[in-house]
């Protein structure tokens, strides 16, 4: 397999399974590698250990566990991340610079910091006014050519643009353009998230970088805007409707369908989706 394909592969595998006990052994045996051959692999390509990345994986969707789960124990979201209660506020506060506690008293629930462009910050909706525009979906499979980014989300339109003018000769009026994100810019470092740009392509299209995102059931919020408020908008989403909704977010990834494209005014007509369970 592909070296490029081979990690990429091993971390949606990591990002779908971080609930469980996971080490160099346990994906390495996954892929059928050798353990001290996938661990060489793996840092080249991503510059960072496999076992640091679990284990930043792991505290930040722990994270983002507090953010949507505001009456959830913190013990027990520590817990669900294999950490006992010390081990858990160590490993947090080695990461965060902060307690679990203290982080959470510091979600914001009206406002927050866009951190790749301070120092702008942004007041978030009600919730009534996010479930206006909120629907439940069940979304079909989607078979796409992709291009993953590791790093900050303020570069992605230009990252777009350069993908869909690289792949003009693919589009057709029944391409969906959407992106798949594993991360919370507000969690975890900019230069650390991931993001995957992606286009609807035939199955028979012989390209190696493709993949299937699978369907099912999404929360969908239909965005119509610029491109610098879509950050405001999945926070207000994740901070204030969602805890409340009822509703428990999946862990998969987000995912960005797009309807439109204004390049000339930097906005988009887009539907934002949470995965649920």
């Amino acid at each position: 397999m592909d070296r490029t394909k081979l990690v990429n592969q091993s971390i949606d595998y990591i990002m779908q399974h971080l609930d469980e006990d996971l080490s160099l052994d346990t994906v390495a045996a996954h892929f059928f590698i050798s353990k001290y051959h996938f661990s060489r692999i793996f840092k080249e390509e991503t510059g960072e250990s496999l076992y640091s990345f679990i284990k930043r994986c792991k505290i930040d969707q722990s994270a983002i566990d507090m953010k949507l789960n505001p009456t959830k124990a913190i013990t027990e979201i520590g817990l669900d991340y294999g950490y006992s209660a010390s081990n858990y506020s160590t490993a947090f506060r080695k990461l965060h610079e902060t307690s679990p506690s203290a982080f959470r008293q510091s979600i914001p629930i009206h406002s927050a910091a866009v951190p790749f462009a301070p120092p702008r910050v942004v007041r978030f909706k009600t919730a009534e006014e996010y479930a206006a525009q909120i629907e439940v979906q069940k979304l079909g499979d989607l078979f796409v050519l992709y291009e993953r980014f590791i790093g900050d989300y303020a570069g992605l339109e230009k990252n777009w643009y350069e993908f869909i003018d690289k792949h003009t000769p693919l589009l057709n009026e029944k391409t969906i353009l959407a992106e798949r994100f594993f991360h919370d810019p507000s969690i975890t470092e900019p230069e650390q998230c991931i993001c995957d740009i992606c286009m609807t392509v035939e199955h028979d299209c012989g390209l190696s970088n493709v993949m299937r995102i699978n369907s099912g059931q999404w929360i969908v919020y239909h965005f119509d805007g610029e491109i610098k408020d879509i950050f405001q908008t999945l926070q207000g989403i994740f901070s204030v409707w969602l805890p409340q909704s009822g509703y428990k977010m999946a862990r998969r990834y987000g995912l960005n369908i797009y309807r439109h494209i204004d390049r000339d005014n930097h906005s988009v007509v887009m539907d934002l989706c949470i995965p649920i369970s």
